[in-house]
């Protein structure tokens, strides 16, 4: 890995991998007036360009492991290294602004706003001002936050959501290889963690970083994981394969605890939404249009609601026949939507969200554009599938 970073723009559906290849070799960590290592003795290959998950129950030792690969914590014995390079022989600050880092919390300075808590580590760099600029208008439609609205904002004027998106598109600013999460997440509540799940998984399939993420929650291991390290105590690797293959065969009894009941159920969170077919007929509506025209489609398609859409084609609300009746703008008409899925969401994903919507829901595309719905009827048909497979 050189000691400087070239930044790549990303194609949207390039398949090149800009991660690098991470090896662990015999690494331990023995923490001064312990008897016992922290972590003893990991060798593990992460491949690049892949998301690889380490997880395993508090204390064992995962977050220890993951932060010997930018150093934050120093090795006390072994190797590691990042596209053939050995970390030691790199200085230590270099190194971590060549590592994307995103944590719990986001971590974001507060005294700064969103456009410079992105540019913090081109700025270390030494880019340019134009060049730091349109890397921040970038991140940020990247990451799915309007420039217009969020550009001067504060952290303390953002949701936990936003909050975590401006810290992934901070990890990213510099367009480092690798990209460490620990348990980045963990603080939001299920239906943000979700789509910032979702969000991840839509970034990964664009830049192909090479990810290791920490977490305790063994399905979200199973949801964003190429390969998936479970570990017991002092990061002893338990198990190191694809979510596929541990699902079907548990390692161990510790392993299989890990998995837990409902393994055939667990195999919802392997397939995705864009791997079943979506409704594409139901009846939409932009901001702008008058709700007599609304009515009137609604009407002929005898249908109750239309789904009403952005001037970017981003699912806003749901609006019903008998408050088109009455509504003087599409702006306020109806109720907003209470979840959505994206092609990037799992089955599993999208059966939840069915019960907090009570029936179909809005399946948006790599940029939050509207591309369909998604029926319970569809979900269950393939629950059925699986179940006789199972069998």
């Amino acid at each position: 890995m050189s000691e400087t970073i070239e930044t790549s723009v990303s194609a949207e559906t390039s398949d090149a991998v800009s991660g690098a290849e991470i090896q662990l070799e015999h690494v331990t960590k023995r923490y001064p007036g312990s008897r016992e290592a922290a972590v003893d003795d990991v060798t593990m290959t992460i491949p690049a360009g892949k998301i690889v998950i380490l997880v395993g129950p508090s204390g064992c030792g995962k977050t220890t492991t993951m932060r010997m690969i930018n150093r934050l914590i120093e090795p006390t014995s072994g190797r590691i290294t990042i596209d053939g390079e050995d970390t030691r022989r790199l200085n230590s600050d270099l190194l971590r602004r060549k590592i994307g880092y995103s944590i719990q919390q986001a971590g974001l300075f507060p005294h700064f706003t969103v456009a410079q808590n992105i540019a913090v580590v081109p700025g270390l760099l030494g880019w340019d001002h134009k060049r730091i600029d349109e890397r921040v208008e970038e991140m940020l439609d990247l990451v799915g936050l309007d420039p217009k609205l969020f550009h001067d904002r504060y952290p303390r004027q953002l949701s936990g959501g936003q909050q975590q998106r401006v810290g992934v598109a901070r990890a990213l600013a510099a367009d480092p290889p690798v990209l460490l999460m620990d348990e980045p997440f963990g603080a939001v509540d299920p239906i943000t963690r979700g789509n910032l799940q979702d969000e991840l998984l839509r970034l990964q399939s664009e830049l192909h970083k090479t990810i290791v993420f920490v977490t305790h929650d063994f399905d979200e291991a199973v949801k964003l994981g190429d390969k998936i390290a479970v570990l017991g105590d002092k990061s002893s690797i338990l198990q190191y394969d694809t979510p596929e293959s541990i699902l079907a065969n548990p390692a161990d009894d510790t392993v299989a605890g890990f998995v837990g009941a409902g393994a055939s159920l667990k195999q919802l969170t392997l397939l995705r939404v864009r791997d079943v077919e979506l409704r594409t007929d139901a009846v939409t509506a932009h901001l702008g249009e008058s709700p007599a025209e609304v009515s009137q489609r609604l009407s002929e398609a005898r249908g109750n609601y239309a789904l009403v859409l952005d001037h970017r084609n981003r699912p806003l609300r749901w609006v019903h026949q008998r408050n088109l009746r009455t509504a003087t703008s599409l702006e306020t008409a109806g109720k907003p939507l209470g979840d959505l899925v994206s092609l990037q969401s799992t089955l599993q994903d999208a059966l939840e969200a069915m019960l907090v919507e009570g029936g179909a829901v809005p399946v948006t595309g790599p940029r939050g554009e509207y591309a369909g719905m998604i029926e319970l009827d569809t979900v269950m048909a393939t629950v059925q599938r699986l179940r006789e497979e199972h069998a």
